[in-house]
């Protein structure tokens, strides 16, 4: 009969994700995350597997949550989507401008580090991505249907170009763009978008 766990799984992928955010995969040895993590190399691989499928769960976890993050904030009534969208723009711009450390987005991180090389970091990635753009699709649908985005656009092209716009000021924020280039990128981009 197997022990029951002495330690709290969800405390451990958070430390764990964080190891993997700060330092990458390359950069992550286990020995660091049985520091992060206090458990010992049995208990590790026993509830969690390699380094491989830890980083596989929290860079998973971490997506999800995004995803669940975003359509938070993005869903709603077709008035007000506008505002939702702008501010969705505007909170990456911010939060990004704020992270001194520079660490950026662990998605973003991820999927530059392996996507090349590990298919399940690629396909993690990907369906993110496309979950992110449905998102943005439907609020920018939202907001045409409230009649505050020309109707005649395409809400598709406009959701993928907000949604490169947001990835390119987290790039650009982990580059150590200044705060107000951020911002200015993210008033920018919203102020292109077609009106009525």
């Amino acid at each position: 009969m197997a022990r029951p766990r002495s330690f709290d799984e969800d405390q451990v992928l958070r430390a764990v994700r964080d190891r993997f955010w700060s330092t990458g995969y390359a950069g992550t040895s286990i020995d660091d995350i049985l520091r992060d993590t206090g458990l010992g190399k049995g208990s590790l691989y026993g509830a969690f597997g390699d380094k491989h499928q830890l980083f596989l769960r929290a860079f998973g976890d971490y997506c999800d949550g995004l995803v669940k993050a975003v359509g938070g904030r993005l869903e709603g009534p077709d008035r007000g989507a506008l505002e939702r969208l702008s501010g969705q723009v505007r909170e990456i711009a911010a939060a990004t401008a704020s992270d001194v450390s520079l660490r950026g987005c662990l998605l973003a991180n991820g999927a530059a580090e392996l996507s090349g090389r590990d298919p399940q970091v690629e396909a993690i990635a990907r369906r993110t991505f496309a979950a992110l753009e449905g998102l943005f699709t439907s609020c920018v649908a939202a907001a045409q249907r409230a009649g505050d985005i020309d109707p005649d656009a395409d809400p598709a092209r406009l959701a993928a170009l907000l949604l490169a716009v947001v990835r390119g000021i987290e790039a650009l924020g982990k580059g150590g763009s200044s705060p107000e280039s951020l911002h200015a990128i993210a008033d920018t981009a919203l102020s292109l978008l077609p009106r009525p």
